[in-house]
């Protein structure tokens, strides 16, 4: 599986995603992008299909969560949207992801990459412990979770660049390792707690590092997405 860095197109309106998508229309390299649910409830499906016909791939990043069946459900509807990725949280059980995987599944037998959340990067073993009540060690959790992914049939998992290469020891090199949690060396960390550059990401076995306000909000995006490109790549 090819590396890539997707960009997190976290803007809550159609203007301000294609004025950033602007910057990029000279680009031979069209950016991978990240639909998350602040842009997918503002703009709806159609987001979606406007992006495609620019030539990016994209990651749907709606979490899902529910009971199996609803789940499943709302999987086959996602699947006729043609994204690349789409995810849903570990948390839900087996069962919901193997139903999640089932929903997802298109006549042909073709369907988007499905990967599930362990714990978010913003978490920290402190607030996961107090606030849900999880009396493990955070990286016994999250390869817990990817295990039951691995066993459930999905591609991989959304973790910290910090456990992807943990995730591949206890699940397989081809199993995927998505990991948001990336900020240059000079950058603010913001709101993320497990966090590492991205030339950390790709020596700690990432796959596929996802990055927002580093490229978003930079003065130059272009430049931005260039060096993370380079750094993460090694290009």
């Amino acid at each position: 599986m090819n590396r890539d860095v997707i960009i997190a197109c976290d803007f809550n309106s159609k203007a301000d995603l294609m004025a950033f998508l602007d910057n990029f229309k000279n680009e031979e390299r069209k950016p991978f992008l990240k639909v998350g649910m602040e842009l997918f409830y503002a703009e709806g499906p159609a987001i979606v299909k406007e992006i495609k016909e620019r030539g990016h791939k994209i990651f749907l990043d709606l979490k899902l969560h529910d009971i199996p069946n609803t789940v499943k459900k709302a999987m086959s509807v996602l699947s006729a949207l043609d994204v690349d990725i789409t995810n849903l949280h570990a948390a839900g059980t087996n069962a919901m992801m193997e139903a999640a995987l089932e929903g997802l599944t298109r006549p042909d037998g073709t369907r988007p990459l499905l990967i599930a959340v362990t714990q978010l990067t913003s978490t920290s073993e402190e607030r996961m412990k107090e606030d849900l009540l999880i009396d493990r060690p955070l990286d016994e959790v999250v390869m817990h979770y990817a295990s039951n992914a691995k066993k459930s049939g999905l591609d991989g998992v959304v973790c910290s660049p910090l456990e992807a290469g943990k995730v591949h020891n206890v699940c397989g090199d081809a199993f995927l390792t998505i990991t948001p949690g990336v900020r240059f060396a000079d950058g603010e960390v913001g709101d993320q707690v497990r966090v590492t550059t991205p030339a950390k990401a790709r020596e700690l076995g990432s796959d596929y590092i996802v990055v927002g306000r580093p490229i978003t909000q930079a003065a130059d995006p272009v430049a931005a997405y260039r060096k993370c490109v380079s750094e993460f790549l090694g290009e």
